[in-house]
């Protein structure tokens, strides 16, 4: 087995074999991500949420997604029909290779590149053109405006999101997001890891990460009162399951971001505890909680305070973070908390 794994064919294998674990892992996610999105916010409204399917309601996804599955699939008559079925598969699969590069313990990733970082943003960024594409192939001037305002929403606070990244990048030295999580590795647990000297930060990539998946309170793109669905209006059946589950694969995403960026990834809070996998996808569950406890209680924003806020609040504020931690860094201030790279972590 150990010869033939050797082999040109052995790689291919194992590589397949490695994407398929990580896919599985993601959409078996993406079945409690959705049931737990629900149960959360049905517990702040005093309601049960889903209990019927399965046990305490567990299924109730697996069979939401097979009433999608076996629904026909409507296309309105004046679509353009190969962009409107490109477009869900589109947020999907994009949705989904940005996971290539996220580690979930130390040498636990599909692909460990040192530009990951830079891979992720770029993927984040191309998200736009499924939006796009559904909403303009649909035909409709609704599902077109919605595409219009999400895109301009989407590429305003990814904007943000680079600069706070770069924060961390400058930090580190490096792009890695094992080098990031192992810059974080300090003698002091907890307040080791970047939440502490990016402090500021963590809140804006947090509302960032709202505006750029289209959560609430930043869901205008979707807002039924505004917009009817948004872009998504004209899809039904499957092509709505893939727009769907792309947009809880990115938020997914979001979570791991964070876990990674400030919050040690999969390092142990307390010094003397086994690090590992468990560390991060409790995290990774944490920061979903946050994001649904978000949705519960959150009123909408208006368009134009949506904007405001991204673009003279949060532009200004996260470059001037740039500056500020480069200067930090240079002169390696507070014992080398914001130059990891010179003090080795």
């Amino acid at each position: 087995m150990a010869e033939f794994l050797e082999t040109s064919a052995g790689i291919a294998f194992l590589v397949t074999a490695q994407c398929l674990a990580l896919v599985a892992f993601v959409m078996i996610s993406l079945l409690f991500l959705v049931y737990g999105d629900r149960k959360i916010w049905a517990a702040v409204q005093m309601r049960r949420g889903p209990n019927v399917v399965g046990v305490f309601g567990l299924l109730q996804t697996v069979a939401d997604a097979l009433k999608y599955v076996v629904k026909e699939v409507i296309i309105p008559a004046g679509a353009d029909r190969p962009v409107f079925l490109l477009a869900p598969l589109t947020s999907f699969v994009l949705a989904m290779i940005a996971w290539a590069v996220i580690p979930f313990n130390e040498g636990w990733v599909l692909s460990n590149i040192n530009v990951a970082i830079l891979y992720v943003f770029a993927i984040s960024s191309l998200e736009v053109y499924g939006v796009i594409m559904g909403g303009w192939a649909s035909n409709s001037k609704y599902p077109f405006l919605g595409s219009l305002r999400s895109a301009a929403q989407m590429i305003s606070y990814e904007v943000s999101i680079g600069l706070i990244i770069i924060g961390v990048i400058l930090s580190t030295g490096s792009m890695n997001f094992g080098d990031i999580v192992r810059a974080q590795d300090g003698s002091y647990g907890f307040f080791s890891w970047y939440w502490l000297p990016h402090f500021p930060m963590v809140f804006l990539f947090f509302i960032s990460a709202l505006a750029e998946t289209n959560r609430p309170p930043f869901d205008l793109p979707e807002a039924e009162s505004e917009l009817v669905a948004g872009y998504q209006v004209e899809y039904s059946a499957t092509p709505f399951l893939l727009f769907m589950a792309g947009e809880y694969i990115a938020i997914f995403l979001m979570c791991a971001l964070m876990s990674l960026l400030f919050f040690g990834g999969w390092l142990s809070p307390i010094p003397g505890i086994p690090d590992g996998v468990l560390w991060m996808i409790g995290k990774m569950a944490f920061f979903f909680f946050m994001f649904a406890m978000v949705k519960a209680i959150t009123p909408r924003y208006r368009y134009d305070q949506l904007m405001r806020l991204g673009w003279k609040v949060f532009l200004p504020f996260s470059l001037s973070w740039v500056v500020i931690v480069a200067f930090l860094a240079k002169f390696q201030a507070f014992g080398g908390a914001y130059a990891r790279w010179a003090v080795g972590g």
